[in-house]
């Protein structure tokens, strides 16, 4: 599996921060350095716009977190937590990470998904097939779906450098 990159591509890269903040924290104990996996994402190529769907919370403690991924040039989606009368608490972007994606795929060469999530298959071959873009990976191994890692055109495993994508 490997892509062709070069600097006239023109990439649109979409983060699944929840997906990425999990695998980090449960693998590793650490945070992603979103810095270097966005500059890895991009590689020397044209970067068109990177998307962070983010998630807020009634305490806002993360709005310093969003406030850095907006100075690497990443933008936010923001989406509030629902917490249902029961307790259960649901934050999910997929939905509105694939829409993003297929809307700016005609001015896009590359759409780099940055996510583990086995859901975004379907996306990935929607791109693909129909869109003509190439589409990579970025995620830990140890927490992606296998089946998606197989399907994309290029593949960034976390795993095999965390001293570059962690922070302790």
């Amino acid at each position: 599996m490997s892509s062709i990159k070069h600097p006239a591509q023109r990439v649109g890269v979409f983060i699944d921060t929840q997906n990425l903040y999990h695998s980090a924290k449960h693998l590793y104990s650490a945070k992603v350095n979103f810095d270097n996996v966005l500059e890895d994402a991009v590689s020397d190529r044209q970067l068109v716009r990177a998307i962070a769907y983010v998630i807020a919370t009634e305490s806002g403690e993360e709005q310093g977190f969003f406030e850095a991924l907006e100075k690497m040039g990443i933008e936010t989606r923001v989406k509030d937590l629902q917490v249902f009368s029961g307790g259960a608490k649901k934050a999910d972007w997929d939905v509105g990470l694939a829409v993003d994606a297929i809307k700016m795929a005609p001015r896009l060469d590359a759409v780099v998904l940055v996510t583990g999530d086995g859901d975004f298959t379907t996306l990935v071959e929607y791109l693909q097939l129909n869109e003509g873009c190439q589409v990579e990976v970025i995620s830990f191994r140890k927490s992606s779906s296998s089946d998606l890692v197989e399907i994309a055109d290029d593949f960034i495993d976390l795993d095999e450098d965390t001293d570059r994508y962690l922070i302790s």
